[in-house]
């Protein structure tokens, strides 16, 4: 229960059949809440339970809940309430609210939507004129390759962090970044956004982009796709799908998701609104699990055809929304080597014959152990003799010439294909008498009687 500006509202319990009620206009009533008096060990009790080992009764008839009497002389709950509440209390029980004050009461659904255009008002140093206590700081580290272009824009990340009273600071030796908050930072939340600005920075994303991050409905996610795919010509092929041609699937999802995406390395930097920085991790994330980021474009654009109706706002979209099945089209992998059974025979295979039994059947068993010896001698030699001999071979390889291609002789002109200069001298000596448009002689004299026979 409180008092605002003459105006009493009561928020009752779950007995009541409405949630909030609004009376009329009066005074406010100074005596809620009662003054608190020691209770000498009274305590309120609900019905089936039990207040310092004593059971709580109900009195009949009434309907009250009643607690054990103490110093303060009260008997009931409701003896708590001013006579105000009282009346409330007895009107909700025995009649039914009237007509005006059904109007006033407040739809929940209605208190947890946004209006449409509604945007938090900016944080200014009104909101926090003392500024903070202590100082925050976060640094980052940058690859090699940045160095180059973060010395040249570094002037503009300092010139945009110091409108928010942050510093910044470029260590070229030791490849990092660092951002801090000063004595006139009043936004305690921007130092996190700086720390944002940094992190971009150092994975690639042009000042352009990055400097966004410091707008308040402006958030940025950094997803690591390094880990997700085991083997890396895998995760090279999954990573230019992402892309796509020319990255027109990159440029699609930008579209859908009103976000700035850039792929570089192992990580996705994504820029934008929270909702689109969302359906960018689903994407990118599916995409790494081997589904075709075109199945979640595809629901994308229904998505956004389907907001524009305002009748389908509070209603479920899975029907209109595709339903994909993954189909696993890899076939089994063969093994290089096949083994083919052999026909089943009852009989078992033949022994393998021993070392003893080839040396019996070559004769070599009979031999001396130094007839053995120069045997194995005379076959290494024989070997190493082989060897030398396609080595050299090799090497004279460098030395043949190559075979040269036999020179093209020039064709003679044939005499059946000489032109006649003579006709062709007449032929344009023609073409110069003759004006250009002029009617041929044949003409010329198929018109001339073709008018004398008009004149007869």
């Amino acid at each position: 229960m409180f008092a605002e500006g003459g105006r009493i509202s009561w928020h009752a319990s779950r007995s009541l059949p409405f949630r909030v009620m609004r009376l009329g206009r009066g005074e406010a009533n100074s005596a809620w809440p009662p003054p608190r008096e020691p209770r000498s060990g009274m305590r309120l009790a609900r019905r089936g339970t039990r207040s310092r080992g004593k059971p709580v009764q109900r009195a009949g008839g009434d309907g009250k809940w009643r607690r054990r009497k103490g110093a303060d002389g009260w008997s009931s709950v409701e003896e708590l309430l001013p006579e105000t509440c009282k009346d409330v209390l007895m009107m909700a029980r025995s009649e039914p609210m009237d007509q005006a004050l059904r109007s006033q009461v407040v739809d929940e659904s209605e208190l947890l939507t946004v209006p449409d255009g509604w945007k938090e008002p900016p944080f200014a140093r009104d909101d926090n004129p003392k500024g903070l206590l202590e100082e925050s700081s976060f640094a980052t580290l940058f690859p090699k390759y940045r160095e180059a272009y973060l010395k040249e824009c570094w002037p503009l990340v300092q010139k945009a962090l110091n409108e928010h009273h942050v510093n910044a600071a470029l260590d070229l030796i030791e490849g990092s970044m660092t951002v801090s908050t000063t004595k006139k930072t009043f936004d305690p939340y921007i130092i996190i956004r700086a720390r944002d600005l940094i992190k971009l920075l150092a994975r690639s994303v042009p000042f352009e982009q990055a400097v966004r991050i410091l707008e308040d409905d402006t958030a940025c996610d950094i997803i690591k796709i390094g880990s997700l795919v085991r083997n890396r010509d895998r995760f090279i092929k999954r990573r230019q799908r992402l892309i796509g041609p020319n990255g027109s699937t990159l440029k699609a999802l930008e579209l859908l998701t009103s976000c700035y995406i850039l792929v570089q390395g192992n990580t996705v930097s994504a820029l934008g609104p929270f909702n689109g920085l969302k359906e960018v991790r689903k994407v990118v994330l599916d995409t790494m699990k081997n589904i075709h980021p075109i199945y979640n474009i595809k629901t994308l654009m229904i998505k956004r055809e389907l907001l524009k109706d305002p009748e389908l706002r509070l209603q479920s979209w899975e029907r209109f929304l595709p339903k994909f099945k993954h189909k696993n089209l890899n076939k089994r992998k063969e093994p290089k080597k096949k083994n083919t059974k052999k026909e089943y025979t009852p009989f078992p295979p033949p022994q393998p014959e021993s070392q003893i039994d080839k040396e019996l059947a070559s004769g070599e068993y009979f031999l001396k152990e130094s007839q053995k010896k120069r045997k194995r001698v005379e076959e290494i030699k024989a070997k190493q003799a082989e060897a030398v001999s396609k080595r050299q071979e090799e090497r004279n390889k460098a030395f043949i010439p190559p075979k040269e291609m036999p020179a093209v002789k020039p064709k003679k002109a044939s005499s059946e294909t000489k032109i006649d200069i003579d006709a062709l001298k007449d032929k344009v000596k023609k073409a110069k008498k003759k004006k250009l448009g002029a009617l041929s002689e044949e003409e010329i004299k198929l018109k001339m009687a073709v008018n004398a026979k008009k004149k007869k």
